[in-house]
Parts: C-alpha cells; sequence; structure tokens
C-alpha cells in the first residue's frame, strides 16, 4: 500500500501527531568531531579505551550512543544497564562476556543484544583491537551500573 501525502502534518491518529500547542522540534546534526573525545579510565576501564560521544538523551527519548574503541587487551568493568544495551562492532574483534557464562568472541558486523540488568563486560581481544557503538537507554537518569574490574585471570580465562 502506497500513502502520498503532500504536506508536512501527521494525519490525526498518527503516532507521530502532536498537539497544535506542542510543535515538534527541528531536526539536529552533530557532526563528526562536534564533541570531545573521552579517555576511559579506572575503575570503569582496565588498557587504552577512548570514548567518542555520540548523543546524549534529550526528553522525550531516553537513548544515548557512544563510539569506543579499545586498544588490544582493553576492556570494560564489570556492569550492567538498568534497560538493557545494544553494541554494534564497527572494526576489529573482541571479547564479551555474561557472568557465569563463557566469553564470546565478536567482530566486525556483530548486533549484541544485552537484557536489561545483565551483569557483563566487553572489550578487545589481547592481540586486536576493537570498536563498537553502544546504545543504552536511562532509567531515572541512569544509564549504566558500574561494578568490579574484570581481573586479568578472568579476561584471559577461554
Amino acid at each position: 500500500m502506497h500513502y502520498i501525502h503532500s504536506g508536512c502534518s501527521l494525519p490525526v491518529g498518527s503516532f507521530a501527531a502532536r498537539a497544535a500547542d506542542d510543535p515538534p522540534g527541528p531536526i539536529t546534526i552533530t557532526h563528526s568531531g562536534a564533541q570531545a573525545s573521552i579517555t576511559g579510565g579506572s575503575p570503569r576501564f582496565t588498557g587504552a579505551v577512548r570514548i567518542d560521544p555520540l548523543f546524549q538523551s534529550r526528553a522525550p527519548s531516553r537513548l544515548s550512543g557512544g563510539l569506543v574503541t579499545f586498544e588490544p587487551g582493553a576492556r570494560t568493568a564489570w556492569h550492567a544497564h538498568p534497560l538493557g544495551q545494544t553494541l554494534i562492532v564497527t572494526s576489529g574483534r573482541g571479547w564479551i562476556q555474561q557472568c557465569n557464562r563463557e566469553r564470546q568472541e565478536i567482530a566486525a558486523g556483530d548486533v549484541i543484544s544485552i537484557p536489561a540488568g545483565v551483569k557483563h563486560w566487553h572489550g578487545a581481544t589481547s592481540a586486536t583491537g576493537m570498536t563498537h557503538i553502544a546504545l543504552q537507554e536511562a532509567l531515572d537518569g541512569k544509564n549504566v551500573d558500574w561494578l568490579d574490574q574484570v581481573t586479568d585471570e578472568q579476561y584471559g580465562k577461554q
């Protein structure tokens, strides 16, 4: 079925229709490099990690995102997200592990869905760097609960 609409207003009853006194804001563009990179430091990370913020949530949305680059051997601490997290691996190879589960390899093109409240860590392999886009929603203003560092023994465990 095709819809032809000659104006910019949405039909009455549309999920995106707004009241006349509540007009939508404009589309915004944040250009690459407009936000400063952040170094991922202890106690949230081990090794060389760079975080490039992509966007922060703007109400009514709760979604935020960042591009995270891990050098070989670098990783997050154990953590959980109150509403879950989605990772999109854009380059390299990495590892992810859920608490009490086997470590799994992830690679460029993989999409990883982490359910709400699941304790996990992720990062590069010991020999190869990895970059991913991390997307998560905030609950009551908080999008992550940071926990203990991943030990070298836990990281190296097959």
